[in-house]
């Protein structure tokens, strides 16, 4: 409207202009200016910071979950056949009221009779198979028999054989363990007992030469001290009572002693090698200590250490190959074990077959032919599944099928319904975790405008369904009221009423702000007024920032418990300033400025 008005304007000057001269070129500068001057004042934008307030009162708050889902009857039920097959009659229809056990509908029952033949069939494999068994044994399986046990008598050969070999093994073992473990001994002992120059010790043991230099710096190396010389003594006595011991056997000495000898020289080789750890600890402790106090260790004592480092591997060499000998000999001797109750075993199939079948094996076959009989009879009864009949009574609320359609057992044949209806909504896991049985709530129906029943919760699901990752939860709601308008299967909005506060100051939620953990309101001390078309008004005094503890929120108000009180003026929006395009005077002579908006032309 101004752009016409401006243009039309313009027309008239240059009129003015061609017939006037300069009286009229005047006059037209004066119109011109005052139309520009109006024009800004439309088109500006204010630069000021505007507020739209809203007072803190009090009221009513109440917070409730909301969920959507279908009107269903209250036992609405799908009825679906429990076996496939073609149905070949139905026997009711849509609206059709039937009462408990009434014919639905029948299904093609040809797979039925077909198990029935079946069973029949295997009865009679059955009574044959008894039959069989009571006659005497055929030539092929008491040769298969005859097999079995001469299987089984050459594995047990060959484990005895191997355990020969074992112990064998075992002796050579213990020998070449004896040819390494006294020098590990001896050293050990030389090491820890003697007095080196080379530690500069002088009527000193090597063993408290350690002890003495490292408990200058720590008190644990009484204890390093005394734990070296205890395994060494432990060992040294398994030692000398295992060499005494190998030196009483020989080769050819009894298995069992020889075993023992394995046994006991792997002992002997563990005590040594934790003595020999127990060593390398003191040791290692002494020079430890010596290079945290910036003290330099004697030399001698890395020697020592490179010695254990070789009786170590020593030791482990003999103590993996012991453990070896031992998990042969016992592996030898469980198969000897296993491969002589396979021998039993054989032994006595094949004189039960040669003797024919016991009173127990006739008692497992006649028992086969009752549990045959059984299955006869459960197909015989399978056929009533092929017949669909109404769980309860009720109304027909719609039938899915004809004749000659496919079901399966997961096909719904009918719709079986009461009158009483409930709403069914889905909640996530969340929402469900808020509400409980006998919370009222408020129902609204898309098809029902202006429709709107209470109910209460009447069940939620236990155990939720989980579909793409997302957990729901099924709520029943229970109608205080029945109208015949509403219909199974209509779409429904259930808000759930969880909590509800009266006479509490509320506000918007727009003016509840967050700081870290803590909330905040923009509040005026002193109240501005003069709204102007509801768009805020601007204030030369900035609103303060006041802390609140809040309660209770819903969609549109928050419960203020503290920090503010009636009647307080806070800011709900704040409208931020900014800046118009400023336009030049148009020309006078048609020239190109610019065009309201700053487009130019």
């Amino acid at each position: 409207m101004t752009n016409l008005s401006t243009q039309g304007m313009f027309a008239r000057i240059r009129v003015a202009i061609a017939s006037h001269k300069f009286i009229s070129g005047i006059a037209a500068l004066v119109v011109v200016w005052a139309g520009y001057s109006a024009y800004g004042k439309f088109t500006g934008i204010s630069s000021e910071t505007k507020y739209v307030t809203a007072i803190v009162e009090k009221g009513t708050i109440i917070a409730s979950i909301n969920g959507s889902g279908q009107v269903s009857a209250l036992n609405q039920i799908d009825i679906k056949p429990k076996v496939s097959g073609e149905v070949t009659s139905v026997e009711v229809q849509n609206g059709q009221a039937v009462a408990t056990g009434a014919r639905i509908a029948e299904l093609d029952t040809r797979d039925a009779q077909k198990t029935v033949r079946d069973a029949e069939a295997n009865l009679e494999s059955a009574k044959l198979a008894l039959q069989k068994l009571t006659q005497p044994a055929d030539e092929l399986s008491i040769t298969q028999s005859k097999n079995a046990l001469a299987l089984a008598q050459e594995s047990k050969q060959n484990a005895e054989a191997n355990l020969k070999s074992g112990y064998d093994d075992g002796f050579n073992d213990v020998t070449n363990a004896f040819l390494d473990l006294p020098g590990v001994m001896t050293g050990l002992h030389d090491m820890l007992f003697n007095t080196s120059a080379s530690l500069g010790g002088v009527n000193v043991q090597n063993i408290d030469f350690y002890k003495s230099t490292a408990g200058l710096y720590d008190d644990r190396a009484e204890g390093y001290r005394l734990d070296a010389y205890n395994k060494y003594m432990t060992a040294l006595a398994k030692y000398n009572q295992n060499f005494q011991d190998y030196k009483a056997i020989d080769r050819t000495g009894n298995p069992t002693i020889i075993e023992s000898m394995v046994n006991e020289t792997y002992d002997t080789a563990k005590a040594l090698a934790d003595a020999v750890k127990s060593a390398n600890n003191l040791i290692q402790f002494y020079e430890d200590q010596s290079t945290q106090h910036n003290v330099k260790y004697l030399p001698y004592a890395d020697t020592q250490l490179a010695t254990l480092n070789t009786f170590t591997g020593k030791t482990n060499t003999h103590l993996s190959v012991l453990s070896g000998v031992q998990n042969t000999i016992k592996s030898n001797k469980d198969a000897i074990i296993d491969t002589g109750r396979s021998i039993i075993e054989n032994t006595q199939a094949l004189a039960k077959l040669k003797a024919g079948a016991d009173a127990l094996d006739i008692a497992s076959a006649q028992l086969t032919v009752k549990q045959r009989e059984n299955a006869l009879l459960d197909a015989r009864q399978n056929l009533d599944d092929y017949y669909i009949n109404a769980p309860f009574s009720g109304v027909i609320a719609v039938v899915n099928v004809k004749n000659t359609d496919s079901v399966t057992s997961g096909t719904v044949v009918a719709t079986l319904i009461t009158k009483q209806k409930i709403a069914e909504i889905a909640l996530n896991e969340v929402d469900a975790a808020k509400i409980k049985v006998k919370d009222k709530a408020t129902l609204t129906f898309d098809a029902i405008d202006g429709l709107t029943l209470t109910g209460e919760v009447a069940q939620i699901d236990t155990v939720g369904t989980v579909t793409q990752g997302v957990v729901t939860y099924d709520v029943k709601i229970s109608f205080d009221t029945q109208d015949e308008r509403v219909k199974p299967g209509m779409s429904v909005s259930a808000a759930i009423i969880t909590q509800i506060k009266q006479d509490v100051l509320t506000v918007e939620n727009s003016a509840v702000k967050s700081k870290g953990s803590s909330h905040y309101v923009e509040v005026f001390d002193t109240p501005i007024s003069g709204v102007e078309s509801g768009q805020g008004v601007p204030s030369v005094v900035l609103p303060r920032q006041q802390t609140v503890e809040i309660g209770l929120s819903n969609d549109t108000q928050t419960e203020i418990v503290s920090g503010l009180k009636e009647g307080d003026q806070v800011v709900v929006r704040i409208i931020a300033p900014s800046t118009a395009t400023v336009a030049k005077a148009p020309s006078l002579f048609g020239g190109g400025g610019p065009r309201p908006g700053g487009v130019r032309l």
